[in-house]
């Protein structure tokens, strides 16, 4: 029950729908148990006795009994789902926002296909067993208390014999939890890696197509599903083995009831009413018993689910805000004071005693060969990551000082990789200000060099986009992301190999404008091509996680560094590179 008592904070606070549900339950059980009784006393004391003038009024009585069993039934059954839905609407609301606030950590691992799972049949299937299993547990419980006490009340020996073989199903049950509980999660991991196989698959569609590998995807997800398929035959190989066992061993007892039963009526111990009566009550605790094996079911699949969803609600937190967190306006003075990162326990370091200043107003270049750290620097200031050993500052304070908010509503970040969301352009650029004007909007869409083509759209700013901003060039949605970053007004401004996806020509007119952006501050800029940052303030050449050069364009061309042989390359060997390729 480890995994219930953790989830407990979601679903205890609505505990009144639950026992409200319950109350209702009651009335619908003890109803149900009254028709056996009804049915004797018809037998015994109307048929048998020849005083048919009762018949009317027990028609009448069954038809009052069903009424209410009817509308208590309703209550029993919407408070029980109210019960579930109410719980899980905050427990998804939980799951959410703890994703939202885990670091990039915990994505560089996660498989978004798998998360999805998590958030949609896993939070499902922990409603159902909230809002049928909990109450259906108990209803066995109350059926078989109630059937039992009118057994022994009509005969204590047939009760006994009719019961004796209770004790094996009891057994059985238990085993079938045993086998069936593993099988579920399985079920439920494999449900996961194949959504992930899914989405995958579709979002990286067009690599798959440009690379003619249909195919291949295809043999992939049908792995995957052979997987998943086989995990439920498994499960379902242990239902097929339990449940005639369940059926055989109650069928055992109904024969006993009928053999034995039958020999007290020949014997006048008990009356024909009461064995039919008995034979009805026997199956309302067969009939729950067996039926708990379902409820055994939903248990180990909700047990399955809860536990998936802990593993979400319980990690690990690595970014944390201090409870006194500053919350003051940001200048935009950055400082690394020996600064080291590493992404992965005892893997190489990112980052090693990384060291430098840059004041407010002041432009960095950050360049460098793939893996070399750049991108870390930036998303060390954004507190992304926590360094290993040095401390990062921005104006004067450490940015662990800082609350998260403040700190990154003043930083413009434009990711290598622009994401636009699947709304209208004006939503994407306004996404991290959406109380600007839409006048600051068009402004904002000028400077980038993306007003014109925006009104080239069939409805403008109102043009909606397809997913991960589908109908539009890289260079566009890179020139949206810029335009997203200026209307927040940062005084940090961190730009991720922002221009790498336009032409040369956009390039010079995003740079242009960009420069009047970057007046008064903080400035990073982050590419491969020189042209890029060449107008920096400082130039910092990485190579392994490391600060191997530093300093202006003209003195970095004058040092005889791996910046003129960068340069050397894109430039003056350009056309030898261009003959090796053809």
């Amino acid at each position: 029950m480890e995994t219930f008592k953790r989830l407990k904070e979601f679903y205890w606070p609505y505990r009144k729908y639950f026992f409200l549900s319950l109350f209702f339950l009651v009335f619908v059980t003890a109803i149900t148990v009254v028709y056996p009784i009804i049915l004797q006393l018809t037998i015994d004391e109307v048929v048998l006795k020849g005083q048919n003038n009762w018949i009317p009024y027990i028609a009448i009585a069954f038809l009052a009994l069903m009424l209410v069993k009817g509308v208590a039934t309703f209550f029993h059954q919407y408070l029980g789902d109210l019960f579930g839905i109410t719980s899980v609407y905050y427990m998804r609301d939980a799951l959410y926002k703890k994703l939202q606030i885990l670091s990039f950590k915990y994505y560089d691992n996660a498989k978004t296909g798998d998360i999805m799972s998590r958030l949609t049949a896993d939070v499902e299937g922990f409603r159902f067993f909230l809002s049928f299993g909990f109450a259906e547990l108990i209803r066995i419980v109350l059926l078989i208390g109630f059937s039992l006490s009118v057994m022994f009340y009509y005969s204590v020996p047939l009760t006994i014999v009719t019961m004796a073989a209770m004790p094996f199903l009891a057994v059985v049950v238990f085993r079938f939890d045993k086998r069936v509980h593993p099988g579920f999660q399985g079920i439920r991991k494999s449900l996961g890696n194949l959504n992930t196989r899914v989405q995958e698959n579709i979002s990286g569609m067009h690599t798959v197509k440009s690379l003619s590998r249909e195919d291949f995807e295809i043999g992939r997800f049908s792995s995957s599903n052979d997987n998943y398929r086989q995990n439920y035959v498994s499960t379902a190989h242990i239902w097929a083995k339990f449940f005639p066992l369940m059926e055989f061993i109650g069928n055992i007892c109904a024969v006993a009831l009928l053999a034995f039963g039958g020999y007290l009526v020949i014997s006048d111990t008990i009356g024909l009413g009461e064995l039919v009566a008995f034979f009805s009550l026997v199956w309302y605790i067969l009939g729950p018993l067996m039926n708990l094996g379902f409820v055994v079911n939903q248990f180990s699949q909700a047990k399955a689910s809860g536990e998936r969803l802990n593993e979400i609600l319980d990690a690990k937190e690595d970014i944390v805000e201090k409870e006194n967190a500053i919350d003051v306006p940001i200048q935009g003075h950055v400082s690394f004071e020996n600064v080291t990162l590493t992404y992965i326990e005892d893997d190489d370091e990112a980052l090693k005693n990384i060291s430098f200043d840059a004041p407010p107003g002041k432009v960095i270049g950050l360049i460098g060969a793939t893996g070399s750290g750049k991108t870390s620097i930036t998303q060390l200031i954004t507190r992304f990551y926590e360094p290993e050993s040095g401390a990062v500052l921005v104006d004067d304070h450490p940015v662990a000082d800082y609350k998260l908010s403040t700190l990154r509503k003043h930083i413009g970040f434009v990711l290598q990789e622009s994401f636009l969301f699947s709304t209208s352009i004006r939503e994407n650029i306004a996404y991290g200000n959406p109380d600007i004007s839409d006048e600051q909007v068009i402004d904002a869409a000028k400077r980038a060099q993306a007003h014109d083509f925006i009104m080239e759209m069939p409805n403008g700013y109102d043009t909606m986009l397809g997913e991960r901003g589908m109908g539009l060039s890289g260079g566009q949605k890179q020139r949206i992301a810029i335009a997203r970053a200026i209307c927040i007004n940062p005084s940090i401004l961190v730009l991720d190999d922002a221009t790498s996806a336009v032409d040369m020509e956009t390039e010079f007119k995003i740079q242009k404008a960009l420069r009047e952006v970057m007046k008064g501050r903080t400035s990073f800029i982050i590419a491969h091509r020189i042209s890029s940052l060449k107008h920096a303030d400082e130039i910092l050449v990485l190579d392994q996680g490391e600060i191997v050069e530093r300093g202006t364009h003209d003195f970095l061309m004058n040092n005889k560094g791996p910046y003129q042989r960068i340069y050397d390359i894109q430039y003056q060997d350009r056309d030898a590179i261009l003959n090796v390729t053809h």
